[in-house]
């Protein structure tokens, strides 16, 4: 099979739908169609079948979903040691960071890199770090910064910095009636924190539960054994934190955010926070490019230096 039709068989996969898979791939539905009937008629053997929702693999689809992967990494191990007789003069990354997160973090480290090497192209796949462990493991992308620890990758992985998972509200929200002076000794950054149990009282605005945020919350909430108010309980990141901001209820978010919301007011949760390790993975088990440990060492000199 020929690369792009690998990458047929992964968007199919990925997407679950062929309307969506063909969307991705910049083609026709009726093309991508087409080609998944030629292949089934090729192998004698039905590969998705429809659902209500969408598609999904048959065992023989599993199998093919298997091989597509193998041989993309494969092929992207080829590359890159191709790409690497060039000594750093062209060639591209793929790295994966979540939407939310890449905004406040990823410029910086981007200017600086592309600053060393001009010539190489940085191809940014936007997943949450659950996904994007996935996508390691798969060999689809070259490297991604995640939060640690990570669920399904067993490898050494760098740490590049600390972040906290906050709440983020505005500066006349009544909730500040009862933020405190976190003490000398907190491993927060955060000037000010909230207790819980005085926050509950005030409406809520939370992230899905299939986000990193969402679910931190949601366990946040259960550890202390408190049922929030909460009328939007499936809000992207970015418009939650956006909501909290102006005062529409307090939101999660992260610290990194706090030079994007300039004007919103940023509180810790309970005296010691709520930290959280982050760390760039390369893909385990493959060649790494130079490329790849170049933009690796880039993200941990910015990223580091710029939480000193």
């Amino acid at each position: 099979m020929e690369v792009k039709e690998l990458n047929y068989i992964i968007a199919i996969a990925e997407e679950k739908s062929i309307s969506k898979a063909a969307e991705r791939l910049f083609m026709a539905q009726s093309s991508l169609s087409q080609f998944l009937i030629n292949l089934e008629s090729e192998i004698h053997s039905k590969l998705f079948v429809r659902t209500s929702t969408g598609v999904r693999p048959t065992e023989a689809g599993r199998l093919m979903i298997e091989y597509a992967y193998r041989e993309m990494s494969e092929y992207h191990r080829v590359r890159d040691k191709i790409q690497d007789v060039n000594n750093l003069q062209g060639g591209r990354v793929i790295m994966g960071i979540s939407t939310f997160r890449g905004t406040f973090l990823l410029p910086p480290v981007l200017t600086a890199f592309h600053e060393k090497y001009p010539d190489i192209h940085i191809i940014i796949v936007e997943e949450n770090s659950m996904a994007l462990e996935q996508m390691l493991k798969n060999g689809t992308i070259d490297l991604a910064l995640i939060i640690l620890p990570p669920k399904e990758l067993k490898h050494k992985i760098d740490v590049v910095m600390r972040d906290e998972i906050c709440i983020i509200t505005s500066p006349n929200h009544p909730a500040l009636n009862f933020a405190k002076e976190s003490p000398e000794h907190s491993m927060s950054a955060i000037p000010k924190y909230i207790d819980l149990k005085d926050a509950v009282q005030f409406e809520f605005l939370l992230s899905d539960y299939d986000t990193i945020l969402g679910r931190e919350s949601r366990k946040i909430f259960r550890e202390h054994n408190l049922i929030p108010k909460v009328y939007n309980e499936k809000l992207s990141a970015f418009l939650a934190a956006s909501m909290g901001a102006a005062g529409l209820g307090l939101a999660f978010t992260y610290y990194c955010a706090k030079n994007y919301y300039s004007h919103a007011e940023f509180l810790s949760l309970g005296e010691e926070g709520t930290l959280i390790d982050l760390g760039v993975s390369l893909a385990p088990g493959r060649y790494h490019s130079r490329a790849a440990i170049a933009l690796k060492d880039t993200l941990i000199d910015v990223l580091s230096f710029s939480t000193q």
